[in-house]
């Protein structure tokens, strides 16, 4: 995320001055989209520049700026952006006063190419600053093609964990969903799957729970029942998350009025029996 996100700002017309990368992957990634900007250790990093993106996992982040902040790294009036998800203005504790904090957040999975770039104007970045820095933080996420959406401090926590249930476990159950396909000897399994798919995104999107279809919301408890007999000698991880997802998926169905009555007592009664 560091390298596009300074690739980004670079096409915006600022310099930077300077990156950090560890390892072989992240240094490869440097070179590709910050070509000739020199990879320097941190507080190097932190020294030559006026601002500071801070581009690294959730649970390093306060420890990074505790860190810098012991060595004397920080200058007065810095400005020093994170993008963790999780983390509002608490990473800033030891500095706070000191140097002028954010976190700006792109609500957006990366691969760390140039492909990314071309994602970024369809992105929204989750905003948390002091107020006196709310224009600052939203000007930068503008200049890289981002939509800014303020997200409160108490908040942070709740957003980010909405993005990783949303975005982390489609990943693995549009997986699994192939791998079943596959078990089954049908291929290409992505080109079955592509299309449905993306149509449940869309209306999903578009209207909650409203859009559901398929056996649970029919109320088939025999169709359930039989899935999960199907699922039961694949890898296992399957038939629990299918369960896991069933049940979840029967009781917004029933809390949004589309499963009553005895459907729903049956369905409920199977997924309530039956071993994750």
């Amino acid at each position: 995320m560091g390298a596009v996100l300074g690739a980004a700002l670079r096409s915006a017309g600022h310099e930077v001055v300077a990156a950090s990368a560890v390892s072989r992957d992240s240094r490869d990634r440097a070179e590709l989209l910050l070509p000739e900007v020199p990879i320097l250790p941190v507080p190097e990093v932190v020294e030559r520049a006026q601002l500071v993106l801070l581009a690294v996992p959730d649970d390093a982040l306060a420890d990074l700026v505790a860190g810098l902040h012991r060595t004397g790294a920080w200058r007065e009036g810095q400005l020093v952006a994170h993008t963790s998800g999780r983390h509002g203005l608490a990473p800033f504790a030891p500095v706070a006063g000191s140097v002028l904090g954010m976190a700006i957040h792109p609500a957006m999975t990366f691969t760390g190419t140039s492909l990314d770039l071309s994602r970024l104007p369809e992105a929204c970045f989750g905003v948390t600053t002091p107020e006196e820095m709310r224009p600052v933080a939203e000007a930068l996420v503008v200049e890289m093609g981002g939509e800014p959406v303020w997200v409160p401090e108490q908040a942070r926590g709740r957003y980010h964990a909405a993005l990783a249930h949303g975005s982390n476990h489609m990943v693995t159950l549009v997986a699994q969903a192939m791998e079943v396909l596959t078990t089954a000897g049908i291929e290409p399994a992505d080109r079955v799957l592509r299309p449905l798919l993306q149509a449940s995104l869309d209306n999903a999107l578009a209207g909650g729970d409203t859009a559901l279809t398929g056996p649970v919301a029919r109320g088939d408890a025999g169709t359930v029942t039989a899935h999960l007999s199907e699922l039961a000698d694949l890898p296992e991880d399957i038939r629990p998350a299918y369960h896991a997802q069933a049940r979840a998926t029967a009781r917004r169905a029933v809390r949004s009025g589309r499963l009553r009555g005895e459907a729903a007592e049956q369905i409920l009664h199977v997924l309530d029996e039956e071993q994750p």
